[in-house]
């Protein structure tokens, strides 16, 4: 008796560790079952199978993390091969048109480190539109420099409430609240809708959280250039950014950078300077979309 409770308190605990937000229940102990071979094996598989099941509402919930095939300029970047099909599938987009020198500049807000009116203020000087991703308590810390940014016509978007792993919520209505509070405070603050453009925590997703944000009519922007730029105690240097930058630059490219950033904000202005040099244009998020559609 005291191995049937420790087996079923197991499955209990891998389940509220392994799949947070989904509900397994545990196989019904009879009183005389035997935990001798072949019994226990076939219960330990079952159990097995039920941890390790990654389906959920016909859904794959395997957690992935994105990343991109950097091929330098001269070719297309690729998508990651194990979900390459969720791409077209779940309207996601992390690269524009290859034979056109137009590249898009999103940012990622998390917290205000006071870089973001200087980036602005470099923006405003190219006459550039960049794309800014901000979470619930970004818009109620900042509003003013919200309210900047939509003014100056730039997108702001979806980054969720909690900046939570989206794939860890199976629950629709939990999912759904994390980019409904962010709506809501936006429109609050500015007195317009949000783009319906999402940039999934931390580039963490799921085929079910790709079809829960499609299914809220949003379109999941992910990248083709990303570096090591948010750590605010360990900054790359001006040279280093721009040499990784410049070199990794091609066309269409979708740069993901961080506001909290100082090289960033130091580096942004010589950036669209030789970028404007090498012909290069800003395109805006609805670009992206309409060349992909």
């Amino acid at each position: 008796m005291k191995k049937k409770v420790i087996l079923i308190l197991i499955v209990i605990l891998v389940s509220m560790v392994v799949l947070p937000n989904r509900v397994i229940a545990a196989p019904v102990m009879q009183e005389n079952t035997s935990f001798e071979t072949p019994q226990k094996e076939k219960f330990l598989d079952k159990v097995r199978n039920t941890v390790l099941n990654r389906n959920y509402k016909g859904f794959n919930t395997q957690p992935h993390e994105w990343y991109y095939m950097n091929k330098g300029k001269s070719e297309e970047q690729g998508p990651p091969k194990e979900t390459s099909d969720y791409v077209p599938k779940y309207n996601c987009y992390y690269i524009g048109d290859s034979s056109k020198k137009i590249i898009y500049l999103t940012f990622d807000e998390g917290y205000e480190k006071g870089y973001t009116p200087k980036i602005l203020d470099v923006l405003k000087k190219h006459n550039a539109k960049a794309a800014f991703f901000v979470v619930k308590p970004y818009i109620e810390s900042s509003p003013e420099i919200v309210k900047r940014m939509e003014r100056e016509g730039h997108y702001v978007c979806n980054h969720t409430v909690n900046h939570k792993s989206m794939p860890s919520i199976y629950d629709e209505q939990k999912f759904k609240s994390e980019l409904d509070g962010v709506e809501k405070e936006y429109k609050k603050v500015t007195g317009k809708e949000m783009p319906k453009y999402f940039r999934p925590p931390m580039g963490k997703y799921s085929e079910l959280s790709l079809y829960y944000t499609k299914k809220l009519g949003y379109k999941t922007i992910f990248w083709s250039f990303a570096y090591g730029d948010w750590e605010t105690g360990n900054q790359p240097s001006k040279t280093e950014a721009k040499k990784k930058i410049l070199s990794r630059t091609h066309n269409g490219t979708v740069l993901l950078l961080h506001a909290v950033s100082k090289t960033n904000a130091d580096v942004l202005d010589e950036l669209l300077t030789q970028w404007e040099k090498e012909g290069y244009k800003i395109g805006t998020l609805d670009e992206l979309v309409k060349f992909k559609q």
